[in-house]
């Protein structure tokens, strides 16, 4: 069956979202973190697109971005091949790294631009791994209301209000709002029974017993237990199946 076209956002914006093949991991640590972001940036010029938010997962991301000169498919296509060379490169690897069609909704007026940028901000505190969106290192939420590297600050803020500390100060309380908006999502939740989630814990921390994790380094230990949340497994299941405690899980 033909896959269906994309829909076309009239206002030229969108939610995106890229997520690794077969749910692995595409951000194994900081610097490849980094080197994504420095990828989304490069390409901006000569992309002539603006990014207004991003949020970058462990196994996934999401964009919220205006296509202007060159339309969204060659956008992707184009900041995902400079990092897959790169990854790929770095851990001496082949083959494809994320999934081969990304998600993608339009974004047609301001009530939802601003319910996505909640949508994307709040993504690490709904998986979990973070209390506040402030506390979460590789999102736009900081950029937004300090230093400006890829997003479109300055056009953000002007929905809160035209005085630069008040738009900030505001941009915080609407953070803190909690709202279950019905947004594009990585995946459906499902509830995993026991024998399931231990095949998945195995699967993806490469190991041949989940009580491995538990005697893993603690770098080590804590990267698994942010993807085996992500993946929607529950605190309590994780600690049940691997001798994690569970305030170790939530620090993580």
């Amino acid at each position: 069956m033909p896959r269906a076209a994309r829909e076309k956002s009239n206002t030229g914006i969108y939610h995106v979202i890229l997520r690794g093949h077969n749910r692995q991991v595409i951000f194994k640590d900081e610097e490849d973190a980094t080197r994504f972001l420095h990828t989304l940036k490069k390409y901006q010029e000569p992309g002539d697109y603006l990014v207004y938010a991003y949020c970058l997962m462990s196994n996934h991301l999401h964009l919220l971005l205006k296509e202007e000169k060159e339309e969204l498919g060659i956008i992707m296509r184009r900041v995902g091949a400079s990092y897959v060379y790169w990854y790929n490169w770095k851990y001496e690897r082949c083959g494809h790294l994320f999934q081969d069609r990304f998600k993608s909704e339009a974004v047609e007026d301001d009530q939802y631009f601003l319910t996505v940028l909640r949508y994307i901000h709040q993504n690490p505190v709904k998986a979990g791994l973070v209390k506040e969106p402030g506390d979460y290192k590789w999102s736009s939420y900081n950029e937004l209301i300090g230093n400006p590297e890829i997003a479109h600050t300055d056009y953000i803020l002007s929905y809160f209000n035209s005085n630069r500390e008040i738009a900030i100060n505001e941009f915080k309380a609407f953070h803190h709002t909690i709202e279950n908006a019905s947004c594009l999502e990585i995946d459906e939740k499902k509830k995993y029974k026991d024998d399931e989630a231990e095949k998945i814990i195995k699967k993806l921390c490469n190991v041949s017993s989940c009580t491995e994790i538990k005697a893993a380094e603690k770098a080590e230990r804590d990267m698994y237990l942010k993807v085996l949340k992500e993946k929607g497994i529950s605190t309590r299941q994780i600690a049940r199946l691997t001798g994690v405690a569970r305030g170790a899980i939530l620090k993580a």
